[in-house]
């Protein structure tokens, strides 16, 4: 007997197809879910920073929680539509009436 008839009775192809089309299939649902997770940090920025901007200030605790969404917005390859209104509540002030706040880009 060759070998590919002893693999062939133990089954290892058939093994190797279901193992590929397993990881394929995570693969696509794996895919399909940093998607939707990016799609729900990119809402979250957006109405966050929209909030902020129309608040007129952000303290330090609100900058931290933004700058974390942020971050993990982009670690999934967020597109940078973010980037401006990113710019905008950086500089705003970290009281209410406060000067702006100094950021270097």
């Amino acid at each position: 007997m060759s070998v590919y008839q002893w693999l062939t009775i133990l089954g290892i192809p058939s093994l190797l197809a279901g193992l590929f089309g397993f990881i394929r299939m995570q693969l696509a649902q794996n895919r399909a879910i940093n998607l939707a997770v990016r799609a729900m940090l990119r809402d979250r920025l957006l109405q966050g920073y929209k909030h902020y901007i129309e608040k007129g200030y952000a303290d330090m605790d609100d900058r931290k929680s933004m700058e974390d969404v942020y971050t993990q917005y982009h670690a999934l390859k967020g597109n940078g539509d973010m980037n401006d209104l990113r710019r905008t509540f950086r500089h705003l002030p970290m009281t209410q009436g406060g000067p702006p706040t100094e950021v270097t880009d």
